[in-house]
C-alpha cells in the first residue's frame, strides 16, 4: 500500500511540472528575450495599454513616443508585447 501510494504522489508531482511549472519558466523566459530586444523604433504595448513608439531606451527603462508630443517614460518590465508592422503581437 506504501509504494502504490508513493508512485501516486511521484505522478501527482510529475504531472504538476509538465502542466503547471514548465509552461510558466518557459513563458518568464521567452519575455525576458523579448524585453531585453526591445530596441528605438519598436512598436510596443505596455501592460496598461499604451501603445507607442520607443523613442529611447535604457536599461531599466524607456521612452515611449505616444502621440506626436506626447511622452511617455516607461519601466522596461512593464511592456506587454513589441509590435509587428500590421500592429500585431511578433510572435517568437
Amino acid at each position: 500500500m506504501n509504494l502504490a501510494f508513493a508512485i501516486n504522489i511521484a505522478a501527482f508531482i510529475a504531472i504538476f511540472y509538465f502542466l503547471v511549472l514548465r509552461p510558466q519558466v518557459k513563458e518568464r523566459k521567452r519575455h525576458e528575450e523579448m524585453l531585453s530586444s526591445v530596441r528605438k523604433g519598436d512598436d510596443i504595448v505596455t501592460a496598461g495599454g499604451i501603445i507607442g513608439r520607443v523613442v529611447h531606451a535604457e536599461e531599466t527603462q524607456l521612452i515611449v513616443r505616444t502621440a506626436e508630443s506626447t511622452r511617455v517614460t516607461v519601466d522596461r518590465t512593464r511592456i506587454a508585447a513589441v509590435l509587428d508592422l500590421k500592429g500585431n503581437a511578433q510572435e517568437e
